[in-house]
């Protein structure tokens, strides 16, 4: 199986189900340029920060919380940018006030973030899954925001065995175009039942390679276990 956004995604979200119903996440990154490669997934508490490789500077377009989550409401949130702070304590907020957790406040933190200002405009993408307080059935929110064009989020219900995703950009390794947002989302099966096994599939079915060289850096799977709370994390990265 080939990556459905062909073989240059940049970075790519997906949020499902494992075939036993488990809460799953996944978070691709890949670059073209050997200053995107250079970097790599590290655990932090309750989350996953993408840093530089040795005394590298820091970037804040390329270095930043990936994925955060609470251990105790069994929030999770992935991203691409600075804006996974943002959204995490947006729904983290909701959860405790026993509000819904509506896809409208993703969109309201995706417009204000807008596009990325690099040469390409690389489009924010943006992944939550929640629960509503005192209720155990997961919500499932993925969003995007491209150049010159509103935020567009899309709230879904996944089946057992399968994750939804998107990605910034559609698959062209040599000219890379925006994600396009009126397109169906893309979407991946799924059999394992551990991080480590959605790491490792997200990782080989995303391997291609520009100039000569292997554009993966990382990739990171997440599962939420059976007490619907704690979640359990794994990073693959082409730098270890």
């Amino acid at each position: 199986m080939n990556n459905p956004n062909g073989p240059y995604p940049g970075r790519q979200l997906f949020l499902g189900l494992t075939a036993n119903g488990n809460p799953s996440l996944a978070y691709l990154v890949t670059g073209r340029s050997p200053q995107s490669r250079e970097r790599r997934g590290t655990s932090i508490e309750n989350g996953v920060i993408m840093g530089p490789i040795g005394n590298e500077p820091y970037d804040w377009l390329r270095h930043y919380t990936a994925i955060k989550i609470d251990n105790v409401n069994g929030l999770a949130v992935v991203s691409n940018g600075i804006q996974t702070g943002a959204i995490f304590e947006t729904y983290k907020l909701l959860f405790h006030t026993g509000a819904p957790p509506a896809k409208g406040y993703l969109k309201k933190i995706m417009d204000g973030a807008r596009a990325e200002p690099d040469s390409l405009h690389t489009p924010r993408i943006a992944g939550v899954i929640t629960n509503r307080s005192g209720t155990v059935n997961p919500v499932y929110i993925i969003g995007i925001i491209t150049h010159n064009l509103p935020a567009k989020t899309f709230q879904f219900r996944p089946e057992p065995g399968t994750l939804t995703g998107i990605s910034t950009y559609k698959g062209d390794l040599n000219n890379p175009e925006p994600f396009d947002v009126s397109s169906n989302l893309p979407k991946l099966e799924f059999k394992g039942e551990t991080p480590e096994e959605l790491a490792e599939f997200v990782f080989d079915i995303s391997a291609a390679s520009h100039q000569g060289d292997d554009i993966r850096v990382c990739a990171i799977g997440g599962i939420r276990s059976d007490d619907n709370s704690t979640w359990n994390l794994a990073i693959r990265n082409r730098h270890q």
